[in-house]
């Protein structure tokens, strides 16, 4: 029997995840196209970026796929050819295809707002997450004080979690650099009317009373209309930082209104009851047009949603439609401190930070064995700092 080649174009949680699942089939050769070499577990950056290790949010894709018949090509995907069902990369190589996944993940979105790119901080990577913690460090170092504000941009789950985290960090840090007992001021700016908007009114307000407790300053309704080197402009008046993390927009990635698929009026790829966009074409995870993307476990599903489907055409079995899944909201926001959003269920304070941490176990169990899941989560207490006062 001929193998069925299906090329994967995305390493994030629905691509490798959909790959995992297909790899041991003797009937499909996979192949995985990605930009970068790592598996990025995104809950976890903040963490990265607050002191935690690298290991907790960049996972090798050589390491998860050890020993296994797959080709991982490390090349941007750049353009897509339907009736030679082919895909080129950047560096002109061509990969034929009898089922196509696209699973690229969203790129950010800086909203034309001048020079938020250029001065900004992000997370959104664990390159982006050191440089933040190196320059949290080295700030200390130049100026002997801490910085005026450190200002987060963006009342998501990734604001709420640095916002969260970054007040006991700072104090730390100032206490290792012999600084002794000093006001720390964490901003958190946020353009509409509340903090987490996709989660519920009532989890949003609890969030919000507990940032505050510990410190953070909240601007709510209030738009950043420009940033500069020591600056960021909001609400018509400027707010006095050298640290500014901007968390806040994303977009759907551009690949697909460059090569003609069906945009939602959310710009995201229209699909079928297969998620499909085309016949054999398979848009998933982020970029698809679903009830609940944008959400790690949605990719995580529709990438083994799938892997099913495919295993059942390979068989002359008839693939099932998708029936989207919603997902289990949790926002760490501080030390032992989560919201747990669990359909009509409602967990706050430390009961929600030990079940985000049951629920981060999973989730490396997701994609490696249970004993090297269980040696990564482990490392989600470790610290790893370069700056010698704390080390």
């Amino acid at each position: 029997m001929k193998k069925q080649n299906v090329v994967i174009v995305g390493g994030g949680f629905g691509g490798v995840k959909l790959a995992l699942d297909l790899v041991d089939d003797m009937r499909f050769h996979v192949t995985l196209i990605t930009d970068r070499s790592d598996f990025r577990n995104y809950p976890t950056l903040y963490l990265t970026a607050t002191g935690g290790k690298r290991m907790i949010s960049s996972i090798p894709l050589d390491e998860l796929f050890a020993g296994k018949a797959i080709d991982i090509v490390i090349d941007p995907v750049t353009s897509l050819d339907r009736k030679q069902k082919t895909v080129t990369t950047k560096s002109k190589q061509t990969f034929t295809y009898d089922a196509l996944v696209l699973a690229l993940g969203v790129v950010t979105n800086y909203f034309g707002i001048e020079g938020l790119e250029q001065y900004s901080y992000t997370i959104k990577s664990p390159e982006g997450a050191e440089a933040l913690k190196k320059h949290l460090h080295q700030q200390l170092l130049d100026t002997h004080k801490p910085d005026l504000n450190y200002v987060v941009v963006g009342g998501g789950p990734t604001g709420v979690e640095l916002a969260g985290a970054l007040p006991s960090y700072l104090k730390a840090m100032v206490k290792n650099h012999g600084m002794g007992k000093r006001k720390i001021h964490v901003d958190l700016v946020e353009a509409a009317p509340r903090l987490l908007p996709r989660s519920s009114k009532d989890v949003s307000r609890r969030v919000r009373r507990h940032l505050r407790r510990i410190g953070v300053h909240l601007y709510l309704k209030t738009v950043v209309q420009a940033q500069t080197a020591d600056a960021l402009m909001v609400g018509g008046r400027p707010l006095k930082s050298h640290t500014v993390v901007w968390t806040a927009g994303v977009m759907n990635h551009p690949f697909f209104g460059e090569q003609g698929f069906q945009i939602a009026p959310n710009r995201k790829v229209r699909v079928d009851q297969f998620l499909q966009s085309d016949l054999g074409i398979y848009v998933i995870g982020d970029n698809a047009d679903t009830p609940y993307s944008g959400m790690a476990q949605t990719a995580l599903y529709d990438g083994i949603f799938v892997a099913r489907n495919l295993k059942r055409i390979v068989s002359d079995q008839q693939p099932k439609p998708y029936v989207a899944k919603r997902p289990v909201y949790v926002f760490p926001a501080g030390d032992t401190w989560a919201a747990v959003h669990w359909g009509p269920l409602r967990i706050y304070g430390r009961p929600g930070f030990w079940l985000r941490s049951v629920a981060d176990l999973v989730a490396y169990h997701d994609y490696e064995p249970w004993w090297r899941a269980g040696k990564r989560w482990a490392a989600l207490s470790d610290r790893e700092e370069s700056c010698p006062y704390c080390s």
